[in-house]
């Protein structure tokens, strides 16, 4: 199964995909993470029209609210 990078670690990826498909099958919720792909930033409306390829590399962080 193809690879991808996220957050330093190889996970399998069932590509192609969207991030946005990816983010779900890593059970993260797309509306609560910021994300980086390939050193440039994704803008959230743009998660499910990005592609990803073997050996992308992610870079997933989760938006905490807080005060």
């Amino acid at each position: 199964m193809p690879v991808v990078i996220a957050n330093g670690e190889e996970c399998e990826a069932a590509l192609p995909c969207s991030v946005e498909q990816f983010l779900v099958a890593q059970n993260q919720l797309p509306k609560s993470v910021v994300v980086e792909l390939n050193g440039e930033a994704i803008a959230p409306s743009e998660f499910g029209k990005r592609e990803l390829s073997e050996g992308d590399r992610l870079e997933i962080v989760r938006i905490v609210a807080g005060g």
